[in-house]
C-alpha cells in the first residue's frame, strides 16, 4: 500500500499545480476581454474542474456501477457547498456577488430539486438526460449573456495581463494537470479504502467524491487565497450544476443507470438542503465568513457519518 500512497501525494501535487495554472489564466483572461471572473468561474472553470466526475461517472455507468456513479455526483455537490466552499470561507472571507444570489444560487436548487424528482422512479434514462441537459444549455444561454463586466468595458486593455496564448496555455495545463492528478488520487483511494473493507456506495459518496471533487477544491481554495472570490463562489456554483446536468445528462443519454432507492431518503435530499442553506446565508450576509465556513465543514462531517452508519 505505501506505493499507492505515494501516488496520491503525487496526484495531489498535480491538483495543485493545476489549480494555480488554471486560476491565473482564467483571471487574466477574464481581465482582458472585459469578461466578468465570475462568468469563468461558472464557465471555462467549472467545467474543467467537473471533467474528472464526467470520467468517473460515465466510466463507473458503463461498467455497471450505478451505486459509484451516481454516488459520486451526490457526493461531489455535497463536499463542493459543505468542504469546498468551507475551506475557501475558512482560508479568506467569499464575497458573494449580486448577479450569484439572484440567478445561479437559485438555479443550482432548482436543478437540485429537478433531479431528485427524476431519481424518483429511481432511474436515470435517456429521457431524463435530454431535460439536464437541455437545462444545461438554458444556464450558459443565461450566463453568456451575463458575460461582460460594465465596470470593465469602458477601461483600456490591462497591460499587466499575460498574452492571450500564455493564457490559453496555462487554461489548458491547468485542466489536464487536474484531470491526471485527479485520476491518480481517485485511483489509489478507491485501491486503499477497498483494502479496509469500504463498502461500495460509500467509497462512491465519499472517497471517489472527495477524490473528483480535489479539483474544485484545490482551484477554489487557491482563488480565494489570491482574493478571486468571484472565480471561487462561481466554480462552486457552476460545477454543482454541470455535475447533475452534464455528467448525470450524458450518462441517463450513453447508458440508463438504476438509483439505489436508499439515496433518495437522505444523500439528495441533503444536497437539496445544503444548497438551500447556501443560497440563505448569502442572500442574508452576501458573504460566508469563517464561522458559516466552519458551519459548512461540520455538515461534510454529519453527512458521511451518516452515510457510513446507514
Amino acid at each position: 500500500m505505501t506505493i499507492e500512497i505515494i501516488i496520491l501525494l503525487l496526484g495531489l501535487i498535480l491538483l495543485y499545480i493545476g489549480s494555480e495554472f488554471l486560476v491565473n489564466g482564467s483571471t487574466s483572461t477574464a481581465l482582458m476581454f472585459s469578461v466578468k471572473p465570475v462568468i469563468i468561474g461558472l464557465t471555462i472553470v467549472s467545467f474543467a474542474t467537473s471533467a474528472p466526475e464526467l470520467l468517473v461517472s460515465f466510466v463507473a455507468a458503463l461498467k455497471g456501477s450505478g451505486d459509484i456513479s451516481v454516488g459520486n455526483i451526490l457526493g461531489s455537490n455535497v463536499i463542493n457547498i459543505a468542504l469546498v466552499l468551507g475551506i475557501s470561507a475558512m482560508i479568506r472571507k467569499v464575497d458573494i456577488k449580486k448577479q450569484i444570489i439572484n440567478f445561479e444560487l437559485p438555479f443550482m436548487i432548482f436543478i437540485s430539486i429537478l433531479f431528485w424528482i427524476l431519481c424518483l422512479d429511481c432511474e436515470i434514462g435517456y429521457f431524463d438526460g435530454i431535460v439536464l441537459l437541455f437545462f444545461l444549455f438554458c444556464f450558459l444561454f443565461i450566463s453568456i449573456k451575463n458575460a461582460k463586466d460594465k465596470d470593465q468595458k469602458n477601461k483600456p486593455p490591462d497591460k499587466s495581463s499575460k498574452k492571450l496564448y500564455v493564457n490559453v496555455f496555462l487554461v489548458i495545463a491547468g485542466i489536464f494537470a487536474l484531470a491526471f492528478g485527479a485520476n491518480l488520487v481517485v485511483k489509489n483511494a478507491i485501491i486503499i479504502a477497498k483494502a479496509i473493507g469500504l463498502s461500495e456506495i460509500f467509497i462512491g459518496i465519499s472517497i471517489v467524491a472527495l477524490g473528483t471533487s480535489l479539483p474544485e477544491l484545490a482551484t477554489s481554495a487557491v482563488a480565494a487565497a489570491k482574493g478571486h472570490s468571484d472565480i471561487s463562489v462561481g466554480n462552486v456554483v457552476g460545477s454543482n450544476v454541470f455535475n447533475i446536468c452534464l455528467v448525470m445528462g450524458i450518462v441517463g443519454i450513453c447508458n440508463p443507470t438504476n438509483i439505489n432507492k436508499s439515496l433518495l431518503y437522505f444523500e439528495i435530499p441533503f444536497m437539496v438542503f445544503l444548497s438551500i442553506i447556501f443560497y440563505l446565508v448569502s442572500l442574508k450576509y452576501k458573504k460566508i465568513n469563517a464561522l458559516s465556513g466552519g458551519a459548512f465543514i461540520i455538515f461534510f462531517l454529519i453527512y458521511n457519518i451518516i452515510s457510513y452508519n446507514k
